[in-house]
């Protein structure tokens, strides 16, 4: 997944070397289902045939995609796994970032929308309804993953109290570190300025996403275009620096990160009176702004 993934166990934790390195190779084994960059994926397999036929899928990405649908319609469309041709067309399934042309874009987004993905529970298969859809779960695959990882620990080895993360960006907190009821403590760099902070987020039981573009962009003709596009208009989002969810899981987290970022705080309300338990915190791209918040387990920096 491009990135890192670390757990954080108390000390005194039995088990702690053997019950970690079990939960990565788990995380491993989740990124060889999901990664577009390997050709035999079951992601790189249904983008390569689930329009000619009806693909079986293993449990865990069948689970994946069900899970996508409501999150697709809680956001109307501004989260949508099924966006991979658009992220193809802007040149960041390589990272070399360009400006497609407008035939290339229109069919890119003939070619995306989760509403073209047919699944059948019965039989557990996948089958697109339109030829060229492309999966990519950039925006919930390492959230996804370490939902997995941290019902591992607590399942198998009996841990109830760790920190797992994926490059910063994606995170889960399993029960509370010893002695600090609150949760554990995690700061939110600001986008612009790595030394300064834009607050501390507190988890418990939950997980968290953060979405921004400050490290896969690129400039043309004087427009700087960030990687995270909107799936409704095709074009990378505008006007967001920052965007991060703390959710019940990491995998819904990862997923309205990206949404709130598309959004932006205005459109994004909607959700957050919707889903009440929400903690969401937003920075707009401008040079002065400030982060608005909303929820309980985000503690802003003063002054």
């Amino acid at each position: 997944m491009a990135t890192t993934f670390e757990i954080a166990l108390p000390a005194g934790t039995p088990d702690a070397v053997a019950a970690a390195s079990s939960a990565l190779d788990l995380v491993n084994d989740v990124e060889d289902l999901l990664t577009i960059y390997r050709n035999h994926s079951e992601a790189s397999q249904l983008n390569a045939t689930a329009f000619d036929e009806a693909i079986e899928v293993s449990d865990i990405v069948f689970q994946l995609l069900e899970s996508c649908g409501p999150l697709v319609h809680l956001t109307e469309g501004a989260f949508d796994p099924a966006s991979g041709a658009l992220v193809k067309a802007w040149g960041f399934f390589k990272r070399a970032g360009r400006v497609p042309s407008a035939k290339e874009l229109s069919a890119a987004r003939t070619a995306s929308g989760f509403r073209h993905v047919l699944l059948d529970a019965e039989c557990r298969t996948v089958k697109f309804l339109r030829r060229g859809l492309e999966l990519n779960f950039g925006g919930i695959g390492k959230g996804f993953a370490l939902d997995l990882a941290a019902r591992h620990l607590r399942g198998v080895w009996g841990i109830p109290s760790a920190l797992l993360h994926g490059g910063g960006s994606s995170a889960y907190a399993l029960g509370t570190p010893p002695g600090h009821p609150s949760g554990w403590p995690i700061r939110l760099k600001h986008p612009h300025h790595p030394r300064r902070s834009l607050g501390t987020v507190h988890l418990a039981d939950a997980g968290l996403g953060v979405s921004a573009a400050t490290y896969q962009s690129f400039a043309h003709e004087g427009k700087t275009y960030g990687h995270v596009i909107d799936p409704r208009t095709g074009m990378p989002s505008a006007g967001t620096a920052c965007a991060a969810v703390v959710a019940s899981n990491a995998a819904k987290a990862d997923a309205l990160s990206t949404a709130a970022f598309v959004l932006g705080s205005t459109a994004f309300a909607r959700i957050a009176n919707a889903e009440q338990t929400l903690t969401i915190i937003l920075l707009d791209d401008g040079k002065d702004a400030r982060p608005t918040h909303k929820g309980d387990a985000f503690r802003p920096v003063r002054g």
